[in-house]
């Protein structure tokens, strides 16, 4: 089974993938998760590139090292682990290039879905749960510990975090655009819940969803 989540930084979705990890550790069930980008050396030095770099990158650049990364990712790590039964939990796949580069950037769709397609395989995950917060609500969480939580320096956000609130919330307009497309595939869930209700509900469904997943 392949599970990703899906959100804008802020909104928990590490510790979903780590709460559910744990679940499925408790049953001794395989289980493997992953980043993007990230999850090979490769993939971790364009992460560094992406995300760390204060390098001046062209939105089509952007795009290309991000499916770099993913094809790396998925012909090495991903696909193996599911033609060995395990579950694979993804924290970010071609969602979000969709949301980030498509809808945040605005770039071609039909670019990005082709590019998508290609640099993914053809792999679809089974179930993605989309972590919907506002912008807004994700800087306040971000920098909840300050007195004025907008307050911050430009420095204490990476690179894509520094494109601003209007291209967050193109994001995550794109965001809630794929998820009603494909409900069959989609989970939203609003990020404000406790991590705890968030658990709850997305344990539930992953235990109703196992037994329909496909085998690969």
């Amino acid at each position: 089974m392949f599970i990703t989540f899906e959100g804008i930084d802020g909104a928990g979705k590490s510790t979903q993938v780590r709460k559910l990890r744990n679940l499925f550790l408790t049953r001794e069930t395989e289980v493997l998760t992953l980043r993007e980008p990230g999850g090979t050396d490769i993939s971790e030095k364009i992460r560094e590139l992406l995300l760390e770099g204060d390098s001046d990158i062209t939105p089509t650049g952007e795009l290309l090292l991000f499916a770099a990364s993913r094809a790396e990712l998925v012909q090495r790590v991903i696909t193996p682990a599911l033609d060995t039964g395990a579950i694979v939990i993804l924290d970010r796949f071609y969602d979000s290039t969709t949301a980030y580069q498509g809808y945040g950037r605005k770039m071609d769709l039909d670019i990005i879905h082709r590019i998508n397609s290609i640099a993914s395989c053809g792999l679809e995950p089974d179930l993605t749960f989309y972590l919907d917060l506002s912008p807004e609500d994700a800087l306040i969480r971000k920098f909840s510990e300050k007195s004025l939580p907008l307050a911050f320096e430009p420095e204490e956000l990476d690179r894509m975090e520094r494109s601003g609130l209007d291209f967050y919330t193109r994001v995550r307009e794109g965001y809630l655009e794929l998820a009603a497309s494909e409900p069959h595939r989609f989970r939203t869930l609003d990020a404000l819940q406790s991590p705890e209700e968030l658990h709850r509900i997305i344990t539930e469904t992953v235990l109703a969803s196992a037994g329909s997943a496909p085998e690969r």
